[in-house]
């Protein structure tokens, strides 16, 4: 897990990882897997543990990931989005191939209605890919780097419920719920819900293959809506090694290519002063714990990862385009999605939690 996700505060910057934030430590009930298929009887304390102790050597397949968090659109590039482009996966349906071949061989590829857009790792080299902006970034990462420059972005069903596993708190209770089919393949049913009241998560489920225990499919469903509303699961599975040639990028004729070396000390201290320099900036603080946990911070003068001076939407102008809330704690402009509510008041805050609106009001009444 990457340090920017690490820290308490930061996991929250982003409203999706409202949807996620889910603390450390669990409550395992005494229910067990159905016997609805051949599979064994598993408790969910013994699938938690299946989990964590996973280890195939390789996986590919074709993954299809769906999220409906009830975004509006955004202004601008940003807001018109192209299937293919890997920004297009906070919302909407897309199908990606992956190939993984231990943590430093990877290989992710979007594939989009009007192109393609791909993440390779392999070894110290990462590429970047977009076969619509005809553009690519070769980054080269110092010996030994534990990561590469995108694992911020969950790309399996495997990455995504390892981390949503690594940050369960005891407000949490895991079952099993039976058994399913999943790419074909016989699967436990893991559930993950909140003890809590006053929560829009209802509840997280991990399909958890029955021979590999590797993750096929992870379901978060909201309080909101029926379907879920984020879903990423293999449609097609292989859990042999994937051929070495996977990993080597050659860009096609024509390609825009920009090389980047990756300073030693980014993944660490680097990167920590940049967690630092948001932290001070920002001023964040978390009201409450677990599912219902708000975070409070002020609102950032332009947004992350924007220089100034560049084109896009500022934010001032994203959140004029929110609708005009007002109560006791005062006025400002809200944003509510499936899994979480964000709250951007006209003193400068910024308040965003999988929590309902009178949520956020009560805390920034405070």
């Amino acid at each position: 897990m990457s340090l920017l996700t690490d820290h308490p505060s930061v996991r929250w910057a982003a409203p999706v990882a409202a949807a996620c934030l889910i603390g450390g430590g669990v409550v395992a009930s005494r229910m067990t897997a159905s016997a609805d298929t051949e599979l064994p009887t598993r408790t969910a304390a013994q699938l938690l543990n299946d989990v964590q102790s996973a280890s195939v050597p390789g996986v590919s397949g074709t993954v299809v990931a769906s999220a409906d968090l009830g975004l509006p659109a955004l202004p601008g590039p940003a807001g018109r989005g192209s299937s293919s482009e890997l920004s297009s996966l906070i919302s909407g349906t897309h199908t990606m191939r992956v190939w993984a071949a231990g943590s430093d061989r990877t290989r992710l590829a979007l594939l989009g209605s009007n192109g393609e857009s791909d993440v390779v790792r392999n070894g110290n080299d990462v590429w970047l890919w977009s076969s619509q902006q005809k553009k690519a970034t070769h980054l080269r990462l110092p010996a030994g780097s534990a990561a590469a420059h995108h694992e911020s972005v969950p790309a399996t069903p495997q990455e995504t419920s390892r981390r949503i596993l690594d940050t369960l708190q005891p407000s949490t209770t895991v079952s099993v719920d039976g058994t399913t089919s999943v790419a074909g393949r016989a699967a436990y049913e893991l559930v993950l819900e909140p003890k809590q009241s006053g929560s829009l998560v209802k509840d997280v489920r991990v399909a958890i293959d029955g021979k590999t225990h590797v993750p096929l499919r992870v379901q978060v469903h909201s309080t909101r809506i029926s379907k879920p509303a984020i879903e990423v699961g293999f449609t097609s599975v292989d859990f042999g090694r994937p051929d070495a040639g996977q990993f080597t990028f050659n860009p096609p004729p024509g390609t825009d290519v920009t090389t980047k070396t990756v300073a030693p000390q980014k993944n660490s201290a680097g990167m920590m002063n940049d967690v630092a320099g948001l932290l001070k900036a920002t001023k964040p603080n978390v009201i409450g714990s677990g599912w219902t946990s708000v975070l409070t911070a002020r609102v950032p003068e332009q947004m992350p990862g924007q220089k100034s001076g560049e084109n896009g939407p500022s934010v001032d102008q994203l959140v004029g385009m929110l609708p005009r809330v007002q109560g006791a704690w005062g006025s400002g402009h809200q944003l509510q999605g499936t899994l979480f509510t964000a709250l951007v008041t006209d003193d400068g805050r910024l308040l965003v939690g999988a929590v309902p609106p009178q949520t956020l009001y009560a805390a920034a009444a405070r």
